[in-house]
């Protein structure tokens, strides 16, 4: 294999069932009680902003985006990224994130937010969201909560808790109509 041979594509439903294996590898049966995963499973991922990594036709890497909003502001929330085992420590991951971002500063994102390590995301250009600022459906250790800012100011338009996009516009909508 050589990094010549991988191929960065848009995330397709043929993607599903390889991207559910490397999740499962990387994550295991724990993923489904992480405060992130909660969040998806209220409306899922942004297919046009989430991109995979392959080996011919194999899936050796995936990283999705979801629209997330908390108080006033919206942002993208990166994740889960995962990559095969024989793929790590190549850049893969790296490369994918790069793409989110770009693709999501095309598509007018605020920001991209995560729960993830400071030393492997902060180089990306994610810093850590100020203690106490916003909070997630499911216990997170606070340091591990970061945030890319796109547009000057959106991250400290995130404020309480954490939820999926479609969420904040069912609560906007009933508001409205009270």
């Amino acid at each position: 294999m050589s990094l010549a041979d991988v191929t960065y594509l848009p995330e397709t439903p043929a993607h599903d069932l390889q991207i559910n294996a490397i999740n499962e590898e990387a994550f295991g049966p724990g993923r489904f009680v992480l405060a992130a995963y909660k969040i998806r499973e209220s409306g899922g991922h942004d297919r046009s902003l989430s991109f995979v990594a392959v080996d011919g036709d194999t899936v050796v890497a995936s990283v999705r985006m979801t629209r997330v909003a908390a108080g006033a502001g919206r942002a993208l929330m990166l994740g889960p990224l995962a990559v095969r085992p024989a793929f790590k420590n190549l850049g893969i991951g790296r490369r994918l994130v790069a793409i989110a971002l770009e693709a999501a500063a095309k598509a007018g994102a605020p920001a991209v937010m995560l729960v993830g390590d400071e030393p492997y995301y902060g180089p990306l250009g994610f810093k850590r969201i100020p203690r106490g600022q916003i909070s997630m459906p499911r216990p997170v250790d606070p340091d591990r909560l970061l945030a890319h800012e796109i547009m000057p100011g959106a991250v400290a338009r995130l404020s309480g808790e954490v939820c999926h996009a479609n969420q904040a516009r069912i609560a906007d909508t009933l508001s409205a109509m009270t």
